[in-house]
């Protein structure tokens, strides 16, 4: 399929087909699940998803003209949806749990995984996402608290989902190639996670503790807390910390006193 990639939508298509193998090999794609495949591009990887039978595969692809030569290529064996992935409506799909695979353009991947976590639904809606970050992204998700990629990131994602990283992928495998290296990453949804009214307090929470995440937790509790001693106390919080030190637990505590303050 000869096209040229665009670089408004961040598109680097994997050319190694032993990897595509692995990718799917990751996914254990059975005939009785229904596959989502986000930005297909030039259907590499789709190529190797159809071989496996899955009840049903649906290809979201927002470039017009990908999305017809794959139509094309594929009419028979997947449902092609030409839309911008961030304007889908997941629960327009089906009763049955989705398993997702998706090379994610660089610009959005962080984006697109906190719409995922914000919905209400999502442990009944998804069964297991196989997605592609730049490696830089990848390891903020599956950061460890005290370590330096440990953020805002790493907890709203502790809260609804475990996440592993599975392998890093070089520049070289990729048309074009790409600046840095990415890393493929394993999510599944979590059916027991801490419940908020909105998950907007616990972005409220974190950002305020991040945006000065090399000073100490004095402050940020200071700005959320009419009353930050009893907190403190609550928690049992070492105000000499620093954000990075505070495990995904306690920040879901917090958030959860600072959502109820703020009902």
């Amino acid at each position: 399929m000869n096209f040229f990639p665009k670089k408004s939508l961040g598109q680097n298509f994997l050319l190694n087909k032993k990897i595509i193998k692995e990718i799917v090999k990751v996914g254990n794609i059975t005939n009785k699940d229904i596959v989502i495949e986000i930005g297909p591009g030039t259907g590499n990887l789709t190529e190797e998803i159809v071989k496996k039978k899955p009840y049903k595969f649906f290809a979201i692809e927002k470039d017009e003209n990908l999305f017809l030569k794959l139509k094309q290529k594929f009419i028979k064996d997947i449902h092609l949806i030409n839309e911008d992935i961030l304007k889908i409506d997941w629960n327009n799909f089906s009763n049955k749990k989705l398993l997702v695979f998706g090379n994610l353009p660089y610009n959005i991947s962080a984006k697109l995984l906190i719409d995922w976590i914000r919905l209400n639904n999502l442990n009944i809606l998804f069964s297991k996402f196989i997605l592609m970050f730049q490696k830089e992204v990848a390891e903020r998700v599956v950061a460890k608290v005290n370590t330096k990629q440990y953020g805002r990131l790493t907890i709203l994602t502790n809260w609804k989902m475990n996440a592993q990283k599975i392998f890093d992928i070089d520049p070289d495998n990729f048309y074009p190639k790409p600046k840095v290296k990415s890393s493929l990453v394993i999510f599944e949804p979590k059916d027991d996670f801490f419940n908020f009214n909105n998950s907007k307090n616990l972005e409220k929470v974190t950002d305020i503790f991040f945006q000065n995440k090399r000073k100490m937790i004095k402050k940020p509790l200071n700005i959320l807390f009419k009353n930050p001693e009893r907190v403190i106390k609550k928690f049992g919080l070492d105000i000499n910390s620093r954000p990075q030190n505070i495990d995904p637990l306690t920040f879901f505590k917090i958030s959860k006193e600072y959502e109820l303050e703020n009902n």
